[in-house]
Parts: structure tokens; sequence; C-alpha cells
């Protein structure tokens, strides 16, 4: 166990149960620590603060995982952590009618870099820092026992991983090439191996259920429609026609099998391999009563954030341009360096550069199984808002 002194004026945040500590809060890191290897960490009065793993010598260099200093860890370590986080999800979602959700959301869990999604028998996992990863064995060995699936599969294929740390693969059991879930009583295909993300975007489980209620009747377009989780749940709740409108042949594909796995009526529907954005620039005005924007993230790097707000400015003006009047724009953003507020401003810019005037109906950020720790404001990303335009 190696003990590191944190800074008399950079105790705050870790004391504020922060859970990451930043190298210039440190007093000093021993040379040759590898990644993962427990710290412990002290204020210059010899107090304990808390203890984790050390991450790197870069910015981030402790991420902490525990605040009692008696806790020890090794696999009963990961077993409760494992545990505890499966009993919130087991006491709050309807496991009759979800059966895919996330179980683990890093440090929100108190496992920081580590994201496992369960669907339905079946486990997907994220190592998102080389630390998290030394503990791999524990963790699939903790998983195995805690949640007993009938297999686990890698895919540390994530941004956050330099291109020879990608890893993907079985880590056990078997994996299928398609997996069936449940969601709020709807049924999906799931590829666990190549899907964006994990294999589906478990983050909108809310958002989709909230869409049923303006759909009934309405014509719909879904953009960015991936593999027609919105469109399913539109189809279900009534819709008149709904158009998917996505830059993937195979994700399009995978729509509808979604709509005939549930039942729907194919000729309500239309498939559009397209981008998006030249879609919108040529779709016939006021042609929708709904439309659903739900891009990849403009904003990957925090210097880039303007050129990502122009982007977001120009698609919302483009998708209110072909809404019909009173009709229901559901936009979304998934890139953490833009907030809510600024969102909403974005939204108003666009209503004002087309002339129509924005009521919010409802507004939607993290969902259930993706709990935010309170003072990790770094965790929030999502953002959902319901507007009429008038």
């Amino acid at each position: 166990m190696i003990y590191l002194k944190v800074r008399q004026n950079k105790s705050g945040p870790v004391i504020g149960r922060h859970p990451w500590v930043f190298s210039g809060a440190l007093e000093n890191i021993p040379e040759k620590l590898k990644s993962g290897e427990p710290v412990k960490l002290f204020d210059p009065n010899g107090n304990f603060l808390a203890q984790g793993y050390f991450n790197s010598y870069s910015q981030i260099a402790v991420r902490i995982w525990s605040y009692d200093e008696k806790e020890e860890v090794n696999a009963d370590f990961f077993r409760r952590r494992i545990e505890n986080a499966f009993e919130i999800r087991k006491n709050y979602l309807d496991q009759m009618q979800t059966n895919a959700f996330r179980l683990i959301n890093a440090e929100n869990d108190f496992l920081p870099g580590l994201i496992v999604d369960q669907y339905a028998d079946y486990l997907v996992v994220q190592f998102h820092t080389r630390g998290i990863e030394k503990w791999k064995n524990e963790i699939v060995s903790a998983l195995q026992e805690k949640i007993n699936p009938k297999g686990i599969f890698e895919r540390s294929d994530t941004a956050s991983r330099k291109k020879d740390e990608n890893n993907t693969g079985l880590l056990a059991g078997e994996i299928p090439d398609q997996v069936i879930i449940k969601e709020n009583g709807l049924k999906f295909y799931v590829d666990i191996k190549k899907g964006q993300k994990t294999g589906f975007f478990l983050d909108q489980r809310d958002k989709r259920l909230a869409l049923q209620k303006y759909a009934k009747g309405k014509n719909v377009l879904n953009c960015f429609s991936y593999s027609g989780g919105f469109s399913v749940y539109a189809l279900a709740a009534g819709a008149k026609k709904v158009t998917s409108v996505d830059v993937s042949e195979s994700a399009l594909e995978l729509a509808r099998e979604n709509v005939k796995l549930n039942k729907l009526d194919l000729k309500k529907c239309e498939f559009v391999c397209a981008d998006v954005k030249e879609y919108l620039r040529n779709a016939e005005p006021e042609k929708f009563d709904l439309i659903i924007l739900d891009p990849p993230a403009f904003i990957k790097e925090r210097k880039k954030k303007n050129q990502g707000i122009s982007g977001y400015k120009k698609i919302n003006e483009s998708a209110m341009r072909v809404l019909a009047p009173a009709g229901i724009l559901v936009s979304c953003s998934c890139s953490a360096h833009l907030s809510l507020n600024d969102f909403r401003y974005i939204l108003s810019e666009a209503g004002g550069r087309t002339g129509r005037s924005l009521q919010l109906l409802e507004t939607f950020t993290h969902s259930l199984d993706h709990l935010e720790s309170v003072p990790f404001l770094e965790s929030e990303y999502l953002k959902c808002c319901f507007i009429k335009v008038q």
C-alpha cells in the first residue's frame, strides 16, 4: 500500500468526496508507481482522507474508491461494490419489463473507470483506465459470482484508451451474435460484439418511454436512428408513420428487425440511409409532426466547443424548419462539455433564427441506472429537451 499526502489547501475536494485527485494536489508522488496500485491519502497532519488506485503520472493521479481506512481491496471488495450497485437497480427498475441496464457506472458506483452493462443474461464490460484494468481478474470473478451471467464480453474500445489498449473479446462463457432484451415491455436485438457503445443506448430508456405520450397519430422523424429505439416506441404508441434516418445501412436493417420483433406494422415505416444533416436540408418544410434529434457528441474536446455549438445550432435549426406548426422536437446532446443551460441557449437561438417560439415540455438528464455522484459534476453529459415548437 502506498501512502500519499494531499496538500493542506487541496484537501477540500477529497473531503467533499470528489473521486479524482489531481497530481498538483499531492505533496509528492513516488517514482515507478504502476497504474492500479492501491494508495491511501492523508492530509499533512496524518489524518486519513480516502483510498483509491494510482491512475497515472498525468493530470488525474488518483481515482478514489473508498472512504473507509480499514476497507481492504481484494476480491470481497469488488463483490461488495457489485452487489451494492445491483441492489439499487433491482429495487428501482421493473425487472419484469426491463432486463437491460447499466450495472456499474464507474466513479458513480465507487469503481472508477469501470463500466458494466447488463443485457438479459449477458454482461459487457469496459475498462476505461489502465488502473482499473489491473483488477480485471478480480472484477470478472466477482461478476460471475454475484450476477452469474451466461457470458461476459469486453468492449474497451473507447476514446479514453490508446489504440494499442483497445481490448475487445470474450472474458467468460459465451456471447451470441445477437441478444434479445426487454425494455419497458418492448423487445430489441442487441449486437454486443460490434454495436455502438456496448450495443444499445441504455441511457435513453426513460426518454423513449416519455416519447410515447406525444407520438399517437403523428408523422414522426427519427434522426440518427441507429437500431430504431425511438422508432419502435413511437410505433408502439400509435404513430401514423415513422421515418428512420441513419448513415449506416446495417443499423437500419437492425431497426427493421426490431420493428418486426415487436410485431409492429412495417407499412408505417420508412428507412432512409443518408446523412442526417443533408436529409434535413432537403426535406419538405413542415412535413413532420414530431422529430427526434439524438446525434453523436458534437463536442468531444473542450477546445472544440465553439465548433460543436455551431453544429448543434445548425441541426436544430434545420429540424425546426421541417417541423409542422405546434410540432414536438425531442432534442438531445451527449456532449459532456456542454451544460444544460448552454444547450437551452442553443435551442433558443435556433428558434429565433427560424421564427419559432419554443415551449419546454419536459427535460431529462441521466437515467436511474446511470446514477451520478453529487460532487462528480464531470459525469454529467446527457441532456434531452421535449419542446413544443409554435
